[in-house]
């Protein structure tokens, strides 16, 4: 599966921005990216991005007449670090949307915006918002997926083609309910917004029309539009439509076919979700219905779909496109009325990069957490992707991601080891020699695939644990130069084939 996705560009950058409207604001989070104080955009309040993220310097954009929202931006000038990552506290197994919006603004000085990479929880695609920006445009990334832990990570990282700094203006996080899209594999999938558009309509939606700030762009073709007599219930649709979607549709005569070019880009080969909605516009009465059949690129998609004024929706979680896509619909012989469409929303089918274990995750945070001097790319997701694991990790291969190995030998790292690193229970090479580590050695019994241990040359202290003897494939243990005290455990010192180093430096006997 062809896994290229596509950029979805806003429509303009606006000039002035409109009144802002007190309503309430949708559940997540909203971040002014570099800014040092919350700023209102329509009706939304985007907050300052310091406290999800630690690293990066800001720019104020100084350009006449630009919105707020792409008056800043934070960027991550070329150091040590790998990946420079936001950090979400949110709901495991929750729905979210996430849009990150982009404009460069020539806030380094330069003319062209940098190419890189961007990492939502493992899963990784590139950036590039050069040729909307010499359009005068910004950009935005739209994402729909479920939280596989309790801490989301967004994160923009160098690739080989980036030339100065990585950036970002602005990034929503927000939540969904569960029946939206729900009929997709999220445990497999995440849906990249390609287009979503109003059919017939002038003006573009946002919230608070939508809830969830999804933006529906308009769309006039050549078809005649008609306005709605009636309204219609967004929770009665699984993926709750905004109302106003449906006050404008396109449509055809009676007896005749309406054919919509939908979206106006092409597309590559593979599968997409595809959503479209529809509503009788004339006023309820037992007459006000309508039936046809729906065909995309020649394919029976729907067949005598009765659309009434209450509006319905038809839709495919995995259907295969390529190219130019035509949508017709073509009506029955019976139906008094020709057919009509009021909105469509594609994605493509994202595959994720797997997922490390979450109890990986998780001890992997304490460590960092209990840890000083860390290495600087210490952000995101451990393993994944491959190529922007965290130094020193090394990982399984597979959907399910382990970490099997530790490696921060002589990285200057000081503090304590948390109790928690048993929990690495696919670990097999442990090697922390060489730093400043203080404290004792914590019960490691349940590392049963552990073969190796280096904590020498540290300041340990206590005695060495009894459990170290009773792990089945561990043949080589070096303690030595620390300040550990008592007696190598019998279990540990008789162990077959073991290469045991405690000397010098520790007041241990044998």
């Amino acid at each position: 599966m062809s896994t290229s996705i596509f950029l979805l560009w806003l429509v303009s950058i606006p000039l002035t921005t409109h009144a802002a409207i007190n309503v309430n604001q949708p559940q997540g989070f909203l971040l002014n990216c570099g800014g040092n104080e919350k700023i209102q955009q329509d009706s939304l309040t985007y907050g300052p991005d310091d406290r999800f993220i630690k690293t990066g310097n800001k720019s104020e954009i100084k350009q006449e007449g630009l919105v707020p929202l792409l008056s800043s931006v934070r960027h991550f000038p070329a150091d040590a670090e790998e990946k420079f990552c936001y950090n979400f506290p949110v709901n495991k197994g929750k729905k979210l949307i996430i849009k990150t919006i982009y404009y460069y603004g020539g806030f380094d000085g330069g003319t062209e915006p940098p190419i890189f990479d961007q990492i939502i929880d493992g899963t990784k695609w590139n950036i590039n918002t050069s040729a909307d920006y010499a359009d005068g445009l910004s950009s935005y990334y739209e994402v729909i997926m479920v939280a596989q832990n309790k801490v989301l990570s967004i994160c923009l990282a160098r690739n080989e083609h980036t030339t100065s700094d990585p950036f970002i203006s602005a990034i929503e996080v927000l939540y969904l309910d569960d029946s939206l899209y729900n009929t997709t594999d999220f445990g497999k999938y995440a849906l990249v917004t390609l287009a979503r558009h109003s059919f017939g309509s002038h003006d573009k939606l946002t919230f608070p029309d939508d809830k969830y700030n999804r933006h529906w762009d308009p769309l006039v073709d050549d078809n005649p539009v008609v306005t709605s007599q009636a309204s219609v219930t967004p929770t009665t649709f699984w993926n709750m439509p905004p109302e106003k979607v449906f006050e404008n549709s396109v449509t055809a005569s009676r007896g005749k076919s309406l054919v919509v070019n939908w979206p106006n880009f092409p597309l590559p080969k593979t599968y997409y979700y595809l959503a479209l909605y529809f509503q009788d516009n004339r006023t309820p009465s037992l007459y006000s219905w309508r039936v046809f059949d729906v065909l995309v690129n020649g394919v029976k998609f729907f067949s005598n779909l009765n659309v009434t004024t209450s509006g319905v929706t038809v839709y495919s979680t995995t259907w295969p496109l390529e190219g130019e896509t035509k949508i017709t619909l073509v009506p029955a012989n019976t139906s008094p009325v020709g057919p009509v469409i009021a909105a469509g929303e594609l994605f493509q089918l994202l595959p994720l990069a797997g997922r490390t274990l979450t109890r990986d995750v998780s001890v992997m945070t304490d460590l960092r957490k209990s840890f000083n001097k860390k290495p600087q790319d210490w952000h995101g997701d451990p393993c994944l992707p491959k190529d922007k694991s965290w130094s020193g990790v090394t990982c399984s291969s597979g959907t399910n991601t382990r970490i099997i190995s530790l490696n921060l030998t002589n990285a200057g790292i000081s503090g304590a080891l948390p109790p928690s690193i048993s929990k690495l229970t696919a670990l097999s090479h442990l090697w922390l020699g060489s730093n400043e580590l203080t404290g004792q050695i914590p019960d490691l019994s349940s590392l049963q695939n552990l073969e190796t241990l280096h904590l020498e040359n540290n300041q340990l202290e206590g005695s060495i644990p009894e459990s170290l003897g009773k792990l089945p494939k561990l043949r080589e243990v070096f303690l030595q130069n620390n300040r550990l005290k008592g007696s190598v455990p019998g279990s540990l010192r008789n162990k077959n084939g073991i290469n045991l180093k405690v000397s010098p430096g520790n007041e241990v006997s044998s």
